[in-house]
């Protein structure tokens, strides 16, 4: 088999099968289907030509690269019947190539027809086609055009060297051009793996850079040449070339700026960037990194908190830098970039950027932590009503219940034994009082669950000291507590009054059960918007506290109102701090 015959059965087989992946995709099933029978027509020509069936392999060749693969191209991402300019392209190369088939004389006019025609499509759907379909198409005109160009190139210098012909050029731009449906596929199933729009304009800059100084260096040699009269010596040959390698980096670094420019609009300078991140940053870090790999132009990009990546955008690469999102004093999280291809590190105006927006991104972060923190506090809120609702449901049911059933019982018995058994019936109307007396007893300590009569009656302090009174140490004497209070308190809201009294009142009741103490002090004092509560022993305390039930039970109380609760010890003895807001927290 020829070299020609390979490189179109190569071609064949990979637009087979990627028109193939095209239409499995769903995303442009008619660029998939003309993918697919264009490579199939092709590898049925390839099989012709080797079987030496000569008036079936250039028809094929003509049908598939005349007709099938350039309407794949023009119905790329997706047919535009609707649009005027897109049906007249689409109907100029279906015409050219049925021109190309027909009559085989027209195949070189009709070819550049078709290829100004697929150039102008390119232009056209760029600009009218949206974000998606412009990251497909950019995949698809850069395999093609980048392809046909190095298969130029490397026709060139075959030619150049004195070895080159039409077939082994026919070869090379055969092979080179298979890039194109494995583009198509790429960009129809997959087009953010890799940043396309970075591979573009290295692309661009490295072909304008090597055709520029390949133009310069057979100008300058040819110059020299017809000055001198004769042929440059090996010697003064690699000198030049030495010398124009110095130019290649600067020159790369100059026209990529322009070249970016040019093929993708103007970079904004930071504060612009900025400003336009700000718009789009929300309470979505997914969308947040979007925003920010967009506008940056960035194949990749992450947000971490504590070594966890909480969202990502685009594809990882190999090279990246990484920034610290700090809110105040607090570093909340980092966000880490990639770098595009060819780059060392970020370039200043990228890192100006991100430096503006990481307080925006630490801002979404901190949002989305207090978020989840709030969620958490309401489930436990709920919790805990619903869990006070079954304690009073029970109490009622297997406490009150009864005994209210059974004072009904002993009334309805000492009725029917106030006549004919008058000692039995007191016995009864004694025994009805004692149970009455219980279940006032028994209402009273529901009530008191639900809210202390002493806060009613005396106010949080009154009701403190009322306790206070009441406590005795483990050895069974007095425990001689302090209360310091301001000489007035701010109102406070109900559900915070009785979560301050219930916490000082455990504190306490900590101290005379578990302490070997002799005295504490309570102290309540306003800071800021918080009651700030401090209950100090003088017990001794040389070992950790280990929490257990009554400083659950108080951290619950502090957290349901939105507050905090700190212990441990100090100064020898045991110390409990509690922070209740001013005001209720919606």
């Amino acid at each position: 088999m020829t070299a020609e015959l390979a490189a179109a059965a190569f071609l064949g087989v990979v637009a087979t099968a990627s028109g193939w992946v095209v239409v499995r995709s769903g995303r442009s099933r008619t660029a998939g289907l003309a993918l697919l029978l264009g490579g199939a027509v092709t590898v049925l020509g390839s099989a012709a030509a080797v079987l030496d069936l000569a008036g079936v392999a250039p028809p094929a060749y003509r049908l598939a690269g005349c007709l099938l693969l350039p309407v794949a191209v023009v119905a790329y991402p997706r047919p535009g019947w609707r649009d005027p300019l897109s049906f007249v392209l689409t109907v100029v190369v279906t015409a050219a190539g049925v021109l190309a088939v027909t009559w085989p004389d027209t195949v070189e006019p009709m070819g550049y027809v078709i290829v100004l025609a697929l150039l102008v499509h390119a232009w056209w759907a760029f600009e009218r086609g949206d974000a998606e379909d412009r990251h497909a198409l950019t995949w698809s005109t850069l395999a093609w055009i980048g392809g046909g160009l190095v298969a130029g190139f490397v026709g060139f210098l075959s030619e150049s060297a004195g070895t080159g012909g039409v077939p082994d050029l026919d070869a090379v731009y055969l092979a080179c051009l298979a890039v194109g449906p494995v583009a198509m596929a790429v960009g129809a199933v997959r087009p953010e793996v890799v940043d396309v729009r970075g591979l573009v304009t290295r692309a661009v800059v490295d072909a304008t850079v090597l055709l520029g100084y390949v133009a310069v260096a057979i100008g300058l040699t040819a110059t020299v040449e017809l000055v001198g009269g004769a042929p440059l010596a090996p010697t003064p040959l690699v000198v030049l070339c030495a010398l124009l390698a110095f130019g290649v980096q600067p020159l790369r670094v100059l026209l990529r700026g322009v070249v970016d420019q040019l093929l993708f609009g103007d970079r904004p300078d930071p504060l612009v960037a900025a400003t336009s991140l700000a718009d789009q940053i929300g309470d979505d870090p997914s969308r947040a990194l979007d925003a920010l790999r967009e506008a940056l132009v960035l194949p990749y990009a992450s947000l971490r908190v504590g070594g966890e990546v909480l969202a990502t955008s685009g594809t990882e690469v190999t090279h990246t830098r990484v920034l610290p999102l700090v809110l105040g004093q607090d570093e909340i999280g980092e966000v880490e970039v990639g770098l595009r291809t060819g780059d060392l590190g970020l370039a200043a105006p990228d890192a100006d950027v991100l430096r503006i927006v990481a307080p925006l991104l630490a801002q979404t972060l901190r949002a989305r932590a207090m978020s989840r923190d709030l969620q958490r506090s309401r489930e436990a809120v709920v919790t805990a009503i619903e869990e006070e609702r079954r304690r009073l449901r029970n109490d009622l049911h297997d406490g009150l219940g009864p005994t209210l059933s059974g004072v009904a019982f002993a009334t309805d018995a000492a009725r029917n034994q106030l006549r004919s058994h008058p000692d039995k019936a007191d016995e009864l109307l004694r025994l009805l009082r004692a149970e009455t007396t219980g279940a006032i007893a028994e209402i009273r300590r529901l009530v008191e669950g639900l809210r202390p009569p002493a806060l009613d009656e005396l106010g949080l302090v009154g009701a403190i000291r009322q306790h206070a009174a009441t406590l005795h140490g483990a050895a069974g004497t007095r425990l001689d507590v302090r209360v310091e209070v301001p000489d007035r308190l701010p109102a406070l809201p109900a559900v915070s009054e009785v979560a301050a009294y219930r916490i000082v009142v455990e504190a306490l009741t900590n101290v005379a059960r578990h302490a070997d103490a002799t005295s504490a002090s309570v102290e309540i004092a306003v800071r800021g918007a918080d009651l700030r509560l401090t209950v100090r022993d003088d017990g001794a305390s040389d070992r950790p506290w280990t929490a257990g039930v009554g400083i659950s039970s108080m951290r619950q109380r502090a957290q349901a109102v939105g507050g905090s609760l700190r212990t441990g010890t100090a100064g020898g003895g045991g110390l409990v701090e509690a922070g209740i807001p001013l005001r209720h927290p919606d």
